[in-house]
C-alpha cells in the first residue's frame, strides 16, 4: 500500500509541476514535454534520452520546446504502463523497450523476433524495413507517433553453471522477458521461465532459475557477474526500442517545429545505434577480465558458441521461432512480415498447419 501510495504522489507530483510550468510559460507559445524514460542508470538514459529532452531540445530550439523527463525507474512503473500512460496523455513522449507493448498485439514482436538478426548492422536494417508497420501500429494502438527504433546491447545467456553449448542447456531454467525468447529457450529444450530485470537477483539466489538472458551491458551494470559466473555469448536478441509521441501533442507543433523535432530525433537515434554498436565488447570485456573503462573486472568465464551451436540456432529459428509467431501474429500480420523484414533476412515466417 505505501509503495502505491508513493507511485501515486510521484506521477502526480510530476503532472501538477508541469502544469505549473506550462501555465506560466503560455504565453510565450512554449510548449512544455513531458517525457518518460528507460533505466536512469544504463547509458541509453543517462548519455542520451535524458540530456536530449532535459537540455538539447530547449537549446536548439530557443525554448519553443522545452523537455522534462524522468526514467521509468524512478517512477516505479512496470513497462506495460508507459503507452497506457502516453495514450491517456499523463506523458507527451515515451522510450521504452518492445516488450512493453507485446501484450497489446503480436505485431510489436516482429522488429526483434529472438536469434534472428545476428549483427547490428542487419538489426538496423530490419527495423528501417519493419518502421512503417510499427507506426501504423503506434498509431492504431496508442494514438502515438513513432519516432524513433534503437537498440540495447545485445541480449546473451549468463548461467550460475558453466555452459559449454547450447545442449548444456536443456532441462535449464532460463529467466526470459519477452515470448519470442521464450520460443528460443523452449526450442533449444531448456524451460523459459518470466522474471522481471529487478528480481533477477532474488531469483538466482534463491535457485528459482538456472540462466538468465538479458543484454551485456545491463549485466554488467547490474553486477550479474556475482551471481552468474558464467556467459554463453550467442545473441538472442537485441532489446529493440521505441521513442514515441502522443499524437495530440504532436499536432499542436507547428511546420517548422515538426520539422526540427524529427531532425534532431533522427540525430539522436544515429547516436544511439553507433553507441550500442561499441557497447558489447566494452561490457563484455569489463565482465571477463577487462581491460575495463568502466571499473572493475567481473571475472566471468565467457564461452563462445560453435558452429555447431549456430546450426541448431537457425534451425530454432525456422522451425519454433518463426511459425510460434506467424500463428500469433495472424497471416495478414505474417504476410506483411515477409514482404518487409522476411526480404531483409531471406525468412519465412508461416505458422505451422
Amino acid at each position: 500500500m505505501i509503495k502505491r501510495f508513493k507511485r501515486f504522489f510521484t506521477l502526480i507530483s510530476v503532472c501538477l509541476m508541469t502544469w505549473f510550468i506550462s501555465h506560466n510559460l503560455s504565453a510565450n507559445d512554449t510548449l512544455i514535454f513531458k517525457a518518460v524514460g528507460t533505466w536512469g542508470y544504463f547509458t541509453n538514459y543517462q548519455k542520451h534520452e535524458g540530456p536530449f529532452w532535459n537540455q538539447h531540445i530547449a537549446e536548439v530550439s530557443d525554448r519553443q520546446i522545452i523537455g522534462e523527463i524522468t526514467p521509468h525507474s524512478e517512477l516505479d512503473l512496470q513497462g506495460y504502463e508507459i503507452m497506457r500512460l502516453v495514450k491517456n496523455g499523463v506523458f507527451d513522449f515515451a522510450f521504452g523497450m518492445s516488450g512493453y507493448v507485446t501484450p497489446e498485439s503480436a505485431i510489436f514482436e516482429g522488429g526483434d523476433l529472438s536469434s534472428l538478426a545476428q549483427n547490428i548492422s542487419v538489426l538496423r536494417r530490419v527495423s528501417e524495413a519493419y518502421f512503417p508497420t510499427l507506426e501504423r501500429a503506434f498509431a492504431e494502438k496508442y494514438n502515438a507517433k513513432l519516432m524513433l527504433l534503437y537498440p540495447f546491447p545485445s541480449q546473451m545467456i549468463w548461467c550460475k553453471q558453466r555452459i559449454n553449448n547450447l545442449g548444456d542447456l536443456k532441462g535449464k531454467r532460463v529467466r526470459v522477458y519477452l515470448e519470442t525468447l521464450g520460443d528460443f529457450i523452449d526450442g533449444i529444450g531448456a524451460v523459459p521461465v518470466n522474471v522481471r530485470f529487478n528480481d533477477v537477483p532474488q531469483a538466482l539466489q534463491q535457485d528459482a532459475i538456472d540462466c538468465v538472458i538479458t543484454g551485456t551491458m545491463s549485466a554488467y551494470t547490474v553486477g550479474l557477474h556475482k551471481y552468474t559466473p558464467y556467459g554463453f555469448t550467442l545473441r538472442v536478441g537485441w532489446g529493440l526500442s521505441f521513442g514515441a509521441m502522443n499524437l495530440n501533442k504532436w499536432h499542436r507543433l507547428n511546420d517548422q517545429q515538426k520539422q526540427l523535432l524529427q531532425q534532431e530525433i533522427a540525430i539522436l537515434n544515429d547516436n544511439m545505434w553507433k553507441e550500442t554498436a561499441t557497447e558489447d565488447a566494452v561490457a563484455l570485456a569489463c565482465l571477463s577480465n577487462g581491460p575495463c573503462e568502466l571499473g572493475s573486472n567481473g571475472g566471468m568465464t565467457l564461452v563462445k558458441p560453435s558452429a555447431q551451436d549456430l546450426l541448431i540456432r537457425d534451425r530454432v529459428a525456422k522451425e519454433v521461432i518463426l511459425p510460434r509467431w506467424a500463428e500469433r501474429c495472424g497471416p495478414e500480420c505474417a504476410a506483411n512480415w515477409n514482404r518487409t523484414v522476411g526480404k531483409v533476412l531471406d525468412l519465412t515466417a508461416q505458422a505451422l498447419p
